[in-house]
């Protein structure tokens, strides 16, 4: 693995941005959500890493397509269809202003689209057209979170690599703001309890709707204020919140009802990127054996991995 690029990211000196932040995401989400084709879990919501920031990816529209793309470089967002592009400058503006300029760019190029305007997974239901109460932007902050996804998403790709089973992308959820991958033991799950902020039960029903394992990167929020990395069984298995994982700096939170790995922590590891790596595999074995999935089926056999230059 490369070594990854790991700033500083402390929470309170961009709590306002992130908060921003996560609000201009789930408008540009949304978008998504809004045209694209039901995919089982969510997956067709997500937003991915680029080599700038992050993307939608190609949205189909009639017999045209368009993409959206946070550029945390040239601190951008560019709407493009295959003939125009749009540019919206990223710069401290309220959560209103963002979506009236969303939406105003769709319409120049005529591809408008209509979204639910309320956000989910958070408290605060104040719609997206409404919002003045959300307008910061530190430029700065902003590459730094995004420079932190990309680093993680490279050890969640080798850790993602690892596996036969089904598996998700690694990918973007705009509603809880983490970065994730997660992995599915093949069976079937009992139904989730529900009642996450703003978010129908049934979709979270059918986010849960096979057993899984889940790692991923959170910057943080009232629950926990500081980044962290964390891993989650569900339905989780008896014991594993005493579970044995690496490092030894890793710990199981009760209230999130998660193993995390304090990013702050991480920062100090002589070697971040297999650090994480370490942590995201031994939290993923503590589920798997507790959980009796079929380990042998499902991963890939470390001589394979050491054949195609995998450690």
């Amino acid at each position: 693995m490369r070594h990854g690029v790991w700033p500083d990211l402390p929470y309170d000196a961009w709590k306002d941005t992130y908060e921003t932040l996560h609000m201009w995401t789930q408008i540009v989400g949304k978008i998504r959500l809004a045209r694209m084709p039901w995919l089982n879990h969510s997956w067709q919501v997500t937003l991915y890493p680029t080599v700038s920031g992050l993307t939608t990816g190609r949205i189909p529209y009639g017999e045209e397509a368009f993409e959206i793309d946070f550029d945390f470089v040239a601190h951008e967002l560019n709407v493009r269809t295959r003939r125009e592009h749009g540019v919206i400058q990223l710069v401290p503006m309220s959560v209103a202003q963002f979506h009236d300029s969303v939406m105003e760019a769709l319409v120049a190029l005529r591809i408008p689209v209509s979204i639910y305007r309320r956000p989910c997974e958070v408290d605060s239901q104040l719609p997206f057209d409404e919002d003045d109460v959300h307008r910061s932007y530190d430029a700065e902050y902003a590459n730094r979170w995004w420079r932190v996804v990309c680093s993680s998403a490279d050890v969640l790709g080798h850790f993602r690599s690892r596996y036969y089973g089904k598996a998700s992308p690694v990918h973007f959820f705009w509603g809880g703001f983490d970065l994730a991958v997660t992995r599915f033991s093949g069976r079937v799950a009992p139904p989730h309890p529900g009642g996450v902020p703003n978010l129908p039960d049934d979709v979270t029903r059918d986010a849960y709707s096979h057993e899984v394992s889940s790692a991923g990167f959170w910057p943080g929020g009232t629950i926990a204020p500081y980044p962290l990395f964390y891993s989650y069984a569900y339905p989780e298995p008896k014991g594993f919140a005493d579970a044995s994982v690496q490092p030894p700096f890793a710990r199981y939170d009760a209230a999130l009802r998660e193993f995390i790995l304090p990013y702050d922590a991480l920062r100090q590891a002589s070697d971040p990127d297999r650090t994480l790596l370490a942590f995201f595999q031994s939290t993923y074995v503590a589920a798997a054996e507790l959980g009796a999935w079929d380990r042998a089926s499902l991963e890939v056999p470390p001589d394979k991995l050491r054949a195609v230059g995998v450690e």
